[in-house]
């Protein structure tokens, strides 16, 4: 069944009923209000608010399968000989329509849109009872805040399922920029902006997916408090819509504003966002060393520089990210990676470059072929989660980061054959993480290769690296490194591979009442 049928047949309206996708997809939670009676008081819509950030955190989104499959399945990880097998499929680029974890990514972030939908269907008659003004602003910039999630979420399908928006020229013209006129002619995702509405399923162009997501955006960062703006949010604010919008327009080629929200976030006063100086120490271990606020970053999920974080606590979180990278809880002795990192992606990582120690440690493998290598650390797992509860390679997503809007700012402007601005982007993210040199120069000829290079060295793992090399037009090719993995190692693929753009799940296309089109290449798989 499709899966806004599904979400129909779900009764969402407290936070329980919210948590797990699963559930809501699949049958009547037990506890469940009926819908009826759901989200009546300004209580109520706290409470379904609450559940849509619960169903951030679901492992098939941030914490999971969003973040890492897209970088896995591109040239930054090799899987290791004698790996548990998790995730083959995609590393290995035989992705079917049947495929698992596509469908759990797809199924996931409709249902945050099914829930946004519902809140947004019922909040008027809520406010229609309040007499009170700063209720009243409070359930004003709640809904702000659902436009925004809304926003994400599509964004994200988008991001996954449709092609990247066209250009007028290649994206190493620094001249090129987003075609309207082609995105018409592309598809989109299927857009439902109703709860209880029922429509036939039809995918929309890709130009109007995305004016979708910026008509959310506009309206989330007209109606949140400016004031919520802070930095190491748990909860979205103006901000967040903002960096959401800086984003957006970089992917549709609308360099304008990328400049324009990117410096909107950069330049805000109320959080006053800073980024994480790995030169400056914030605290000691208990093993008495010394822990930047670069370190401290990764290690405790707590940052100067995080616009919009997923909170965890020990009792409730998502899922452990980390877990292929590391596998130290196979013994609690050794590392049993199923995926390391690539040679050339470490070699991109200079002496002086403090990323690289936050992010990798050579560790001894448990494998009988006794690989050593340097392993992905920065999802060891919170140290606070670890120590209390014994919670291993779980961190809390860190969906919007400045750094990244430096690195859209530059990317936009070298655009604008504004090199030397661009360049003292890059500059400014290096000097907060290099100890000695990180020098860049940026001209016509290198700029979009000194973005990419850099784009991976401060996003590494981050689910970042698919999409770029989609909208720049670029394959890429592996070849074997110590013990990879035979099935995979030896791969080129082509910048116009179908596979790029994630299949829409073979169950929604076979429901009935849905007249869904496949994305080419996927037809009979």
């Amino acid at each position: 069944m499709n899966v806004f049928k599904n979400i129909l047949r779900c009764l969402t309206a407290t936070a329980v009923i919210f948590v797990s996708a699963t559930s809501c997809l699949e049958k009547y939670p037990g506890d469940a209000i009926l819908e009826k009676d759901a989200m009546i008081t300004l209580s109520d819509a706290e409470q379904t608010l609450i559940g849509i950030y619960a169903s951030f955190k679901s492992s098939a989104l941030y914490s999971g399968y969003l973040t890492y499959l897209p970088d896995l399945q591109s040239d930054l990880v090799y899987a290791v000989d004698g790996f548990s097998n998790q995730h083959g499929d995609i590393w290995q680029w035989n992705i079917r329509t049947t495929n698992a974890e596509v469908e759990s990514v797809y199924a996931a972030l409709y249902t945050i849109v099914g829930q946004c939908n519902f809140f947004l269907e019922r909040v008027g008659g809520v406010r229609a009872s309040l007499v009170n003004d700063d209720e009243i602003d409070a359930l004003d910039s709640w809904t702000g805040e659902i436009y925004c999630a809304r926003a994400l979420a599509y964004s994200e399908l988008i991001k996954c399922f449709c092609k990247a928006y066209p250009l007028t020229d290649k994206a190493e013209n620094p001249e090129a920029k987003g075609d309207d006129a082609k995105a018409e002619q592309e598809l989109g995702v299927m857009l439902r902006d109703s709860y209880s509405k029922e429509e036939t399923a039809v995918r929309s162009t890709l130009k109007q997916s995305w004016d979708f997501v910026l008509s959310d955006l506009e309206k989330a960062e007209k109606m949140i408090n400016e004031e919520d703006d802070a930095y190491n949010n748990i909860w979205l604010s103006r901000a967040a819509a903002h960096a959401i919008h800086a984003r957006v327009a970089l992917y549709m080629g609308n360099w304008e504003d990328a400049i324009k929200y990117s410096t909107k976030v950069i330049e805000n006063e109320n959080a006053s966002f800073r980024l994480a100086d790995a030169n400056s120490t914030y605290t000691t271990d208990s093993q008495g060393n010394a822990v930047s606020y670069y370190q401290y970053l990764w290690d405790y999920d707590s940052s100067f520089e995080v616009i919009w974080k997923i909170g965890f606590t020990t009792t409730s979180y998502g899922g452990a990210i980390g877990r292929i990278f590391l596998n130290y809880t196979t013994d609690y002795r050794y590392f049993y990676p199923d995926y390391v990192p690539a040679l050339w992606a470490l070699n991109l990582y200079d002496n002086g470059d403090l990323r690289a120690p936050a992010f990798f440690s050579t560790q001894q493998t448990g494998y009988a072929h006794g690989l050593s290598w340097p392993l992905l650390m920065k999802y060891y797992g919170n140290r606070t989660f670890i120590a209390n509860a014994r919670i291993y390679h779980v961190n809390m997503p860190k969906v919007l980061r400045l750094s990244e809007q430096y690195l859209i700012r530059a990317e936009a402007l070298c655009h604008q054959k504004n090199y030397s601005e661009a360049q003292n982007d890059l500059l400014t993210l290096r000097k907060a993480r290099y100890s000695t040199g990180g020098n860049i120069s940026l001209t016509e000829k290198n700029w979009l290769d000194q973005i990419s290079n850099e784009r991976v060295r401060e996003l590494y793992m981050e689910g970042f690296r698919l999409n770029d090399l989609k909208r720049w037009g670029r394959g890429f090719e592996r070849k074997p490194q110590s013990n990879s993995l035979e099935q995979g190692s030896s791969l080129k693929i082509e910048a116009d591979d179908y596979r790029f753009v994630w299949p829409i799940p073979n169950h929604e296309i076979e429901s009935p009442g849905t007249d869904l089109e496949q994305n080419p290449g996927y037809v009979g798989l």
